[in-house]
């Protein structure tokens, strides 16, 4: 199960809006002065992103939540945004090279190829987007901010 904590933005009606701030792929490394991966999460802007989840606990503004999804559905998903596409652009390369011979019906048929791919990952997405599988499931939801207080000596 991939976890991530996220931040309530608001809780309306049984479906609360969360805030997930991406984070990067390291940070435990002391080589961050010459780790490409770094400099581009520097280079990129600063985003969150946002999703809606159905919740009937009422949840306040501020409140952190833990959700979860599944990494077999994750995987899945991202086999079926990036392969499709590019099992597409390859099949469609290969049949219009076998066809005509020409480079550049070649090229045609690949991106042609590609954009078949692109339309049969959008129309699969379409199908599965709301099967439980593939949607985030609260696991824990932490104290609401007012619950908290520090005590000062």
């Amino acid at each position: 199960m991939m976890k991530e904590w996220a931040t309530v933005i608001s809780w309306h009606n049984g479906v609360a809006l969360l805030s997930c701030e991406p984070h990067s792929g390291c940070g435990s490394c002391h080589a961050r002065s010459g780790c490409g991966s770094h400099l581009l999460n520097e280079l990129g802007p600063e985003s969150e992103h946002q999703l809606k989840i159905a919740i009937s606990q009422p949840l306040e503004p501020g409140q952190k939540v833990e959700v979860g999804i599944s990494e077999s559905s994750l995987l899945r998903s991202a086999a079926l945004v990036y392969l499709t596409p590019l099992i597409g652009l390859i099949a469609g390369g290969a049949l219009f090279q076998a066809l005509f011979i020409t480079d550049a019906l070649t090229a045609l048929g690949a991106i042609s190829g590609a954009g078949l791919g692109f339309l049969l990952a959008r129309t699969v997405a379409i199908k599965i987007e709301g099967k439980s599988d593939y949607q985030p499931a609260v696991l824990q939801i932490g104290l609401p901010p007012a619950a908290i207080r520090v005590q000062q000596e």
